[in-house]
């Protein structure tokens, strides 16, 4: 079996070119042949109102390409430059592992990758921002 395979657990939806598609009681697994298909699990969706810290913001702008909200082309460049602001402020060695595969991804045009490695960042924000506060 090729293309990506989605291992969903019981009721979780993903949203499939603009489609919400929910899985039954059981796990299941779905083949997704169609290349380039805009999929977004749900339980991994930022929303507008929770779009408030710099990674939660170029995180979204990945989102919105991935859901179908927004054109890759159009995208690239905010996500690209994103990045690039956040590569100033966390300059840790995992930090910037993790920017240098976001950036990569976007440039590829694997948005899905590129969100993957911008999410692991967000523990990482929070802690500077709960250190920046104590």
């Amino acid at each position: 079996m090729s293309g990506l395979v989605l291992k969903l657990g019981p009721r979780e939806r993903v949203l499939i070119n603009g489609a919400v598609i929910e899985n039954c009681d059981r796990r299941s697994k779905l083949a997704i042949m169609t290349p380039n298909a805009h999929i977004l699990r749900l339980r991994d969706a930022i929303h507008p109102e929770q779009v408030t810290t710099p990674v939660r913001r170029v995180c979204y702008i990945a989102q919105l390409v991935l859901s179908g909200d927004a054109e890759a082309g159009d995208a690239r460049l905010q996500l690209l430059r994103g990045i690039e602001q956040l590569s100033q402020v966390l300059t840790d060695h995992d930090s910037r592992a993790l920017l240098a595969q976001a950036s990569q991804s976007v440039v590829e045009g694997q948005h899905y990758q590129a969100l993957k490695a911008l999410r692991s960042l967000l523990p990482r924000e929070e802690r500077l921002f709960a250190a920046a506060r104590a």
